[in-house]
């Protein structure tokens, strides 16, 4: 909605992705005064919303925004700026981390450090968060499932029927094929076109992003506003460096200030961790929060590949093909050693989507190949390196990131090849993805019990800043092998929780 330009309130939420969205729900009925500030605008319907060639092909999704690497060599981030943040273009898979992920693990390259508190503490939380995204699901399929104190309150979304053949192959093989867990409303998103979800846009049609769930709850509360096209560009503080006593953005071209009593950062991995270290001040010269000298530190992107079966006998006409995932490998490589990763399907790839690589090939030799394949994204866990990090250089963002743990990604990616072969696809490739797709980027602004090990406390409050919390992917102390989405609801609405009981009341 559009308004005039607010002085204060009682909670300025910076970001509507995920973690602020549900922050918002969660705070929602507390009658406090909350101001979410977004950056982008609302995604309307249009063609291109379906249009594979629009988004694979010509890329009219993608921000006009340059990020450097460590070399200083320039590329596009995939990364989204609109209300909802990136989830309005991910796979909806709404997955719990499982129990092990919160404890210590030993990867085949690093160790993934034990969260400041078990998977038991959050559980509630994420029974809450899958009931506000409104998951389909099915428990007892996953061997690897950690303990649900509530069922899903929807069924899952059906195989389509090549795929209910293809979770046939996988249990004959020795797989454990399971329903993915997923915010999709299947009849109302096909109503709307028979495209898949993942990686289109969406504009309430049917798919459950944080827009369409958690901001749609927290918006029916009066108390609640976003402003739109409002993007922050400084924090400031106190003489003494301690509270945040003013939020500096601009909008359509001008600069404004808004002064809040708490403050959420919910900006995503990257950009909180900018705004953080662009806030440096003389109280805090290397940037708010950062003491411990990790803001930006820590970054994590998930290892992923493409992995594509081929079986000319296979005939696949499926339309949206997500439902299924296993995890034989997610906790161990299947005989005892280091874990692996996630396995599951990815939105169906057609020949649109590979004409963005393949460029001199010809769609319709594409579309022939496509008609009988069946298409796997491996995921596997990046450690977290305190080398690995965002930095800034005046305007620019320096994404260092050192990739973890890749020997690990390959040998699931080889273990992948040969369950499909063994299920009949005698042609299996892969291709992995590359640091220009945001592949659940987090780790930034990590939680701890130690502050000089961390900038955040388990609530996610900053130690340094007693009125400002970080509510996003970044305070991810390990990024698991999922997607954190569900992990970040979950989070969110503890603290939503933890802040209606200690500063609200």
């Amino acid at each position: 909605m559009d308004m005039q330009p607010r002085t204060t309130a009682d909670i300025v939420i910076i970001g509507s992705g995920v973690g602020g969205a549900t922050l918002a729900a969660g705070l929602a009925a507390s009658g406090a005064d909350i101001l979410i500030l977004e950056a982008g605008d609302h995604l309307p319907e249009r063609p291109e919303n379906r249009d594979p060639r629009a988004i694979f092909q010509q890329g009219v999704f993608r921000p006009n925004e340059t990020w450097y690497d460590e070399q200083g060599k320039a590329f596009n981030p995939g990364n989204y700026y609109n209300v909802g943040g990136n989830s309005k273009f991910y796979g909806a898979v709404l997955t719990r981390y499982r129990a092990e992920d919160f404890k210590e693990m030993q990867h085949m390259e690093g160790v993934s450090p034990a969260w400041p508190f078990s998977y038991k503490e959050l559980e509630p939380w994420y029974g809450k968060a899958e009931a506000l995204f409104q998951v389909r699901g099915a428990l007892g399929e996953d061997p690897t499932e950690p303990e649900h104190s509530r069922p899903y309150n929807f069924s899952p979304v059906p195989d389509e029927a090549p795929i209910g053949l293809l979770r046939q192959r996988l249990k004959g093989v020795g797989v454990h094929p399971f329903s993915l867990p997923l915010g999709v409303d299947i009849d109302t998103w096909l109503s709307h076109g028979k495209t898949p979800w993942d990686a289109h846009p969406n504009s309430f049609n049917g798919k459950m992003d944080a827009e369409t769930t958690a901001l749609a709850a927290a918006l029916k509360h009066a108390n609640v506003q976003i402003q739109t096209n409002s993007r922050v560009i400084r924090l400031e503080t106190a003489a003494d460096g301690k509270m945040i006593t003013a939020v500096h953005y601009e909008r359509s071209g001008q600069r404004f200030m808004i002064k809040p009593k708490l403050v959420i950062l919910s900006a995503g991995a990257v950009q909180s961790a900018v705004l953080l270290l662009r806030s440096a001040n003389d109280a805090n010269p290397t940037g708010l929060a950062n003491r411990s000298d990790q803001v930006g530190r820590n970054f994590m992107n998930h290892n992923l590949s493409a992995v594509i079966g081929f079986d000319p006998r296979f005939r696949n006409d499926s339309v949206y093909q997500k439902t299924l995932g296993f995890n034989d490998f997610y906790l161990s490589d299947g005989k005892g050693g280091a874990p692996l990763g996630n396995v599951q399907l990815l939105g169906r790839i057609s020949a649109p989507v590979l004409k963005s690589d393949l460029k001199l090939v010809p769609e319709w030799l594409l579309q022939r190949f496509c008609a009988h394949t069946v298409d796997f994204l491996a995921m596997s866990e990046d450690v977290p390196k305190p080398e690995s990090r965002v930095r800034i250089d005046g305007d620019k963002i320096i994404l260092q990131w050192i990739r973890s743990n890749w020997p690990a990604h390959l040998k699931l990616v080889a273990q992948i090849k040969t369950v499909l072969r063994a299920a009949g696809f005698p042609l299996v490739i892969s291709k992995a993805f590359d640091r220009k797709t945001p592949s659940h980027q987090c780790g930034t602004v990590r939680m701890g019990n130690d502050p000089s090990t961390a900038p955040l406390d388990i609530y996610c409050r900053a130690y340094q800043h007693p009125n400002l919390f970080v509510v996003d992917a970044a305070f991810l102390p390990t990024s698991a092998a999922v997607n954190p989405a569900l992990t970040i609801a979950a989070q969110a609405l503890r603290v939503a929780d933890y802040i209606i009981a200690k500063e609200l009341n």
